[in-house]
């Protein structure tokens, strides 16, 4: 079958011709309809986050259709469609057992630790597969598994609740999935920080109050919008300093700022403003498999709209993703983009 690998950390990706994994006990194997692109891949690629081994076909937003089935399997059936979760946990270990399998001991993330979505087909345990309503697109359940699984999660990390305010910084496919929930959960303000016009146009047609960070201080408009109070919540979703530190700054009393944006970089925080304050940051890792059944409701009933996250298609060629990579690392993307093998 057609892979694209990461062959080398630090170089662009390739096409590969692979074998066509064979499906175990309890496997499955899927046809793979749509994978999206996510900026934790250009991470995987440049070196910043390692990968199980090389060569890699990286990707784990993944969905499909259920080309076979191993043995033992009686859950599901050739030709389900189908979206996937992308830790291959254990279930048994004590992560697993409280709902908090993204820790588990044994657990493996497609597209990091083994081969993922950037391929014709993929073989993967059932635990953790879902069956895909007829409503919803391969191409927005694909990117649902990552971007808005893990937006939701920090929703709730933060214990963000109805009538809270919030700012979001960073408006790529989590950030539009932020807002939508946040709305859907009854957010008041909402304020969208980016430097994308663009981007702040579709969160303002959306419902947010857009903060153009090239021309203001996010910090500032935040403190305006509010009489100089701050906001509930904060989630950064970007994964630099400065966005870091503002989202600190940004925060109300008792306010809380979920982490969420991935670097290895440092960043630096006024102590006396957080004890002062009782602000608190909470760090943010991935989602619960409790989490997609509701986040797929969600989407059912129309409160999350996958279509203004997914604005780019390509197909499974290097070239093609790469270009793709390019724009993600000069932070000029689409929200989302999705291979269409």
């Amino acid at each position: 079958m057609k892979a694209v690998q990461l062959i080398e950390i630090d170089n662009d990706l390739e096409n590969r011709e692979v074998p066509t994994p064979e499906p175990k006990s309890g496997e499955v194997l899927i046809r793979i309809k749509a994978a999206g692109i996510c900026h934790s891949d250009v991470h995987y690629r440049d070196g910043v986050s390692s990968v199980g081994h090389l060569p890699i076909s990286l990707g784990h937003e993944v969905a499909g259709e259920i080309e076979e089935v191993g043995e033992h399997v009686t859950d599901f059936q050739k030709g389900d469609r189908v979206c996937l979760n992308y830790m291959i946990t254990c279930g048994k270990c004590k992560y697993c057992v409280q709902g908090t399998e993204q820790f588990c001991i044994q657990g493996k993330m497609i597209g990091k630790d083994i081969d993922g979505g950037y391929a014709e087909y993929i073989a993967v345990p059932t635990r953790g597969i879902y069956k895909l309503p007829d409503s919803i697109s391969y191409e927005h359940a694909s990117v649902m598994m990552c971007s808005s699984a893990t937006s939701l999660h920090a929703l709730r990390k933060t214990r963000f609740k109805s009538g809270e305010t919030i700012a979001i910084f960073g408006m790529g496919g989590l950030g539009i999935s932020a807002l939508q929930l946040a709305k859907a959960f009854g957010a008041g303000k909402i304020f969208a920080v980016d430097i994308d016009s663009i981007k702040l146009e579709t969160a303002k047609e959306i419902g947010a109050i857009p903060i153009n960070a090239k021309n203001d201080d996010p910090v500032e408009k935040i403190m305006e919008f509010t009489s100089k109070n701050g906001v509930d919540v904060a989630l950064e979703l970007i994964g630099l300093p400065v966005t870091m530190d503002q989202g600190v700054r940004s925060l109300a009393r008792f306010g809380r700022l979920g982490l969420v944006g991935i670097t290895i970089d440092k960043f630096n925080m006024n102590s006396y403003d957080a004890i002062g304050r009782e602000k608190e940051i909470i760090g943010v890792s991935d989602h619960l498999l409790s989490e997609l059944p509701f986040l797929l409701n969600l989407a059912e009933q129309g409160k999350l709209d996958l279509s203004k996250v997914v604005t780019n298609e390509v197909p499974l060629d290097a070239e093609a993703i790469n270009e793709v990579y390019k724009q993600l690392k000069a932070f000029k993307a689409h929200f989302r983009t999705v291979i269409k093998p």
